[in-house]
């Protein structure tokens, strides 16, 4: 069987039965780690088969009706990060207007018996499913008790003393405290893509870049950066980069994240990289003209540098 399942017609993904669990996922930070540990051993305890259970667009970016909602991973990252959590299957389901507007008896029939097969179901205290969020954990309870599965809810996950969530590790991001995102995360923000062509400048300038397109998704985070770029050698290496729309050259556009790897010189057109956020330097400006962007980029660069070498252990 694969891992990666979109739709809520088909067979069942657990004939035995599964130990499931149902979220958003963004990020899939420590919190969301640790329910997928939990649903993995339950499942194993049982003799079942572990899952779970999400939706792509999360529903919050569906409900927003077009206006950009900043996430901490891809669906691509997300799914990558899942299946790394040790689960069986993911049931990832098109989040449209015919998934909203379906009963929460329905989505519990259809989508975590007949498709899921559950036996077991773990959600957050705070878990809302079905049309206008009608469906939470009592009515869980009362649907399970009638059709033959336990509800059990995760606690919540804390690290240093705060408690995990994506709207924390968000608000962290946007405030550029990278150190305190990186503890709910469970690992430092990044955001990967392969390489992209773009205009050629910063060859020119003396700062040839790597370049990201961020396509649909929107970043939390904007600005100059010192960074670390995976996937180029056996070790990541130290740039400097830049995440936006690049005011100064094309008069603000498409959002691009460029990122200048230090002494490295080589074609990475295709490569797929992940580019790793370590701190802030400042916001994007616009200047007056390219020599003074020149300059900015000179400073931001030895500034970049002396921090990542101050990181290294």
């Amino acid at each position: 069987m694969g891992f990666l399942f979109r739709d809520v017609a088909g067979p069942s993904l657990a004939p035995r039965g599964s130990v499931a669990c149902v979220g958003a996922f963004d990020g899939v930070h420590l919190g969301h780690r640790a329910l997928l540990l939990r649903v993995r051993e339950r499942a194993r305890a049982r003799g079942m088969t572990p899952l779970a259970v999400s939706f792509e667009p999360v529903p919050r970016e569906f409900f927003a009706r077009g206006t950009p909602l900043p996430r901490l991973a891809s669906a691509r990252e997300k799914i990558a990060h899942v299946r790394a959590g040790g689960v069986s299957a993911l049931l990832s389901l098109r989040f449209d207007a015919a998934l909203a507007a379906m009963p929460a008896e329905t989505f519990v029939e259809d989508v975590l018996l007949r498709r899921c097969g559950v036996r077991e179901l773990w959600v957050g205290a705070d878990f809302r499913f079905g049309h206008a969020r009608r469906g939470d954990v009592a009515l869980l309870r009362e649907l399970g008790a009638r059709l033959g599965f336990g509800v059990e809810v995760m606690g919540d996950v804390c690290a240093d003393g705060e408690r995990v969530s994506s709207s924390a590790i968000r608000a962290h991001l946007a405030a550029g405290e990278f150190d305190a995102a990186a503890h709910l995360l469970g690992r430092r923000f990044s955001i990967g893509g392969h390489v992209v062509r773009g205009l050629q400048l910063g060859r020119k300038l003396g700062y040839p870049t790597a370049n990201l397109r961020l396509g649909r998704r929107t970043s939390p985070v904007a600005g100059i950066f010192a960074a670390n770029v995976h996937g180029v050698a056996a070790s990541p290496l130290p740039a400097v980069a830049s995440l936006g729309v690049r005011p100064t050259v094309d008069g603000g556009g498409e959002p691009l994240l460029e990122s200048h790897l230090f002494d490295f010189d080589g074609d990475l057109y295709g490569r797929r990289i992940e580019v790793e956020f370590v701190q802030k330097l400042r916001d994007e400006l616009k200047f007056d003209d390219l020599d003074a962007m020149v300059r900015q980029i000179d400073r931001d660069a030895d500034e970049a540098r002396a921090i990542l070498d101050r990181r290294v252990p």
